[in-house]
């Protein structure tokens, strides 16, 4: 389990809403929301877009991050992003707002690490189950990521399941213990891999990935 150094971003109120945020964005600026219950209402910010940037290229879905707005602190978490499909630049940012004394749900990624002897000695593969477990602890609790050591995957069928993950006695597993993270493979031969007489090749059962779901705020467009 990591823990990342703490993060503060700047922000300044702004009346600007809807479309004509474009104009900030074009000026360097991002528009973004703070909300959750600990504010009576939702507030429309402005941050650094550079800055901002920087930060959540270092930071999960379960760091915790410090909100400076106007001398006003809110400790947050980012809920949601949008990015620019053209231009790749990030256009708008949702954090939750959390208190220290309460616990939250969060999503925590999980990294695979070491060398499984399965793949040097048999041949074989690892197939990812989970990338991401769901916990619950205090905000300042919350890990960054869980590391999985596949070293002891030595045979055909071996996995590593969310049961088996280290979680400190402060932090609660939401997923289900039996949820599959990971597990050693043989390798898919290409008799195998090949569609069965007279079934068209569309027929292969293939894994589904999953997207995040986009937020629904106005400035986001």
């Amino acid at each position: 389990m990591d823990r990342m150094e703490r993060f503060t971003l700047k922000a300044t109120k702004r009346d600007v809403v809807g479309k004509k945020v474009s104009k900030l964005r074009r000026e360097g600026k991002l528009p973004a929301v703070l909300y959750g219950r600990h504010v009576d209402k939702p507030i429309a910010v402005t941050l650094d877009r550079g800055e901002t940037s920087k930060v959540l290229k270092r930071i999960n879905y379960s760091s915790l991050v410090l909100i400076d707005l106007e001398g006003e602190e809110h400790n947050v978490l980012v809920r949601d992003f949008q990015v620019d499909a053209i231009l790749r630049d990030l256009t708008h940012v949702d954090f939750l707002v959390v208190s220290l004394t309460e616990t939250v749900r969060a999503e925590v990624s999980v990294v695979l690490e070491g060398k499984a002897p399965v793949i040097s000695n048999l041949g074989g593969l690892l197939v990812n189950g989970l990338e991401h477990v769901e916990v619950e602890a205090l905000p300042q609790d919350l890990p960054e990521r869980f590391h999985v050591d596949v070293s002891g995957l030595e045979n055909f069928g071996d996995g590593i399941f969310v049961r088996d993950l280290v979680v400190p006695a402060n932090v609660t597993v939401l997923s289900d213990p039996d949820e599959l993270i990971v597990v050693a493979s043989a390798p898919v031969t290409e008799a195998e891999s090949a569609p069965r007489d007279g079934a068209p090749a569309g027929d292969a059962a293939a894994p589904a990935a999953a997207a995040p779901a986009a937020g629904g705020d106005a400035d986001k467009k």
